[in-house]
């Protein structure tokens, strides 16, 4: 409520009830939330500063009118454009694509926007010509999410000369790095597998050079050592529904294999289709699990028992490491998100 005149979504109403559109002000944002105009500046501008009830109550607020702040003004007092840049690579890809979503998402709640770089090529000089592009759109910060080995190898020569943090590069970087626990949440999964009575687990790995993939190979391949179990050969894919369906066939003609973690869940599909022409019944004959719990994974049938990535969490974390470099910050290196087994159908105990 402002001066008698309530408003919503982005919109003034008069005493008379008439709509007067307008854009939503600061002054908005802090009567709708009910703290001050220099409260909501802070969440904005500086979130750590703010208790997180209050934060909520003024990002909240900021969603619900649509806020937006005036660039040209905050650059003016802040010497900041209020834009972030993300470099990224293979970004049609669902797990790419949703941690940009969330970087964005992230960025947005607390007033930044994003100029994005999509890069179709993982080599260090596309990724080096993605970093300059962004520079030139006076990018206040970067956040480079790089799946790939090459691209990783190329952020280590990168020299921004703006706050920096890369998304699943692995370690050892020297710019601070977000990334999922792959190895742990691939232990779990073949693990629980193996506690199903399974003597071993065949596994449909991603590309080799992806550093998901390298993630995944390690966490399986540790967990069945671990047991003392045979560890198969790893067949590799390229995240495709078709990789994973070819290379379920080669397994499917097998009658002594009786589970299957599949490093992806468009891979699981094309495995479960493959199964299923072959008569092998899932999970009475054959287990399967998959990685990163897709929207479609618990409609599948049978619904597929994957591991959940977080990725709202790991945009998220990206998005407040490279605040915190942009205010200076420097103790926080590596910071590791963790995964979910999230158990459903596909899996059972061995036949």
């Amino acid at each position: 409520m402002e001066g008698g005149m309530p408003r919503r979504g982005g919109t003034a109403f008069d005493q008379a009830g008439n709509m007067r559109a307008r854009s939503a002000a600061l002054r908005d944002v802090a009567a709708l939330a009910g703290v001050s105009t220099m409260t909501v500046s802070r969440t904005l501008n500086e979130p750590e500063r703010v208790r997180p009830d209050t934060r909520a109550r003024v990002l909240a607020a900021v969603e619900r009118l649509d806020y937006r702040p005036n660039q040209a003004a905050r650059q003016l007092v802040t010497g900041r454009s209020g834009v972030l840049g993300v470099v990224g690579v293979d970004t049609d890809l669902y797990g790419p694509a949703a941690t940009l979503y969330a970087i964005e998402r992230a960025a947005r709640r607390s007033g930044y926007a994003v100029d994005v770089a999509g890069l179709g090529s993982s080599d260090p000089g596309s990724i080096a010509e993605g970093v300059r592009r962004l520079r030139t759109q006076q990018v206040d910060g970067l956040i480079v999410v790089v799946p790939h080995q090459a691209a990783a190898d190329g952020v280590r020569d990168l020299h921004p000369g703006l706050p920096l943090v890369a998304v699943d590069a692995g370690w050892g970087m020297p710019v601070p790095v977000v990334m999922a626990d792959q190895t742990g949440g691939a232990a779990r999964a073949t693990g629980h597998l193996l506690g199903l009575g399974h003597e071993t687990v065949w596994h449909i790995s991603g590309p080799v050079d992806w550093m998901a993939a390298q993630g995944r190979i390690q966490g399986w391949r540790s967990a069945l050592q671990a047991g003392g179990r045979l560890v198969p050969e790893v067949l590799s894919g390229d995240w495709s529904p078709q990789s994973g369906y070819r290379l379920g066939r080669h397994l499917a003609g097998d009658p002594h294999i009786t589970a299957i973690f599949v490093a992806n869940d468009q891979m699981a599909v094309g495995v479960l289709r493959s199964l299923h022409e072959a008569g092998r019944r899932v999970p009475e004959d054959v287990s399967v699990v998959g990685f990163d719990d897709i929207p479609e994974a618990g409609y599948l049938w049978p619904s597929l028992t994957t591991v959940r990535q977080n990725f709202r969490d790991l945009g998220g974390e990206a998005f407040r490491l490279l605040l915190q470099r942009m205010k200076g910050g420097t103790e926080e290196s590596l910071k590791i998100i963790s995964t979910e087994l999230v158990v459903r159908r596909s899996t059972g105990r061995a036949p």
